[in-house]
């Protein structure tokens, strides 16, 4: 079975399959990137608890930034955030972004309940 979440005719914020849990990709508010990562992981943590998962189950993340010069600022943030020994396979590149003010965007696909 497929369950879809805060759809509309565009995008669902969560689909859940076969106990995996895709999130559509989450971007921040802010004037900094730290601003910007820290936001889109609230975002992220309350669609994964909503979708039966944590942090800890996190499989995959796919992060977007608008310039790699944001790099560090946001893995500043988010190796704070992911459980230590819980390090998802990531990727990490550089997209035009959908508006210019955001400078991150991340993606994650999540095992869950």
């Amino acid at each position: 079975m497929i369950e879809r979440f805060h759809t509309t005719e565009r995008r669902s914020k969560i689909v859940k399959h076969n106990g995996v849990a895709y999130l559509c990709g989450q971007v921040g508010e802010g004037e900094t990137i730290t601003e910007q990562t820290e936001e889109c992981i609230r975002r992220i943590e309350a669609l994964l608890e909503e979708a039966g998962s944590s942090p800890d189950r996190i499989l995959q993340a796919v992060i977007w930034l608008s310039d790699m010069k944001h790099f560090q600022g946001m893995n500043a943030v988010w190796d704070a955030w992911v459980p230590e020994g819980h390090a998802p396979a990531r990727a990490c590149g550089e997209a035009k972004l959908a508006r210019e003010a955001l400078m991150v965007e991340i993606i994650i696909t999540a095992a869950c309940d």
